[in-house]
């Protein structure tokens, strides 16, 4: 038997092609989601319409929210709006109040922000119950934006008040499991992220 010659450091071949390192999206191969595949995890998800529902993904499962179009009208389009223009995935839940609420929707992180479009009061008559999604404001009845806030108990105070758009169906254990804040006014040091919103019917 030939004896094996061991190849040195220096005379091994590097790969130094750097076309290799950024091919362009269209030559890139990308994994696809079977048409089949996507009706399992849509009807896994039990909701009443899928135009109208949304997937929140955090980091402990999947919330899954049934939005109220007849009862808030614009602010279910425009949420929708932006679920789909990706502007709630990353975002931070600022403030977190124990028994109380989690609300997000601020682009900075601070409650300070929003998406530029002010909406409307739809003020109704869905109570603020534990699971409720509703819209968060300012002093101002007409200042909503884009942040909104998921109650881990009944809160009848507010109802009337502020415009609720859905409720939490599914998952609600893991809004629970949302950190809590110690700070100021429920403020929270290294927050909870919303990994992604999908609106059912785009999965």
């Amino acid at each position: 038997m030939s004896e094996v010659k061991q190849i040195k450091n220096s005379e091994a071949k590097k790969i130094s092609d750097k076309k290799t390192k950024s091919l362009a999206e269209g030559n890139t191969k990308k994994l696809t989601q079977s048409k089949t595949r996507s009706k399992k995890i849509k009807h896994s998800y039990k909701v009443k319409d899928a135009e109208n529902a949304l997937v929140l993904k955090l980091k402990n499962g999947d919330v899954v929210i049934e939005m109220y179009p007849d009862a808030a009208p614009n602010h279910v389009a425009r949420i929708k709006e932006l679920v789909r223009q990706g502007f709630y995935n990353g975002l931070k839940f600022h403030r977190v109040i124990d028994g109380f609420m989690a609300q997000t929707g601020c682009p900075y992180g601070t409650g300070t922000g929003g998406s530029g479009k002010k909406l409307k009061a739809e003020f109704n008559r869905n109570p603020h119950k534990r699971g409720t999604v509703s819209m968060a404001r300012s002093m101002m009845p007409d200042s909503a934006d884009s942040q909104f806030f998921i109650c881990f108990a009944d809160c009848p105070w507010l109802d009337g008040q502020y415009t609720v758009w859905g409720e939490v169906t599914s998952g609600m254990e893991y809004v629970d499991m949302i950190k809590k804040g110690d700070g100021a006014n429920g403020e929270v040091k290294n927050p909870d992220e919303i990994i992604s919103m999908v609106v059912v019917a785009d999965i």
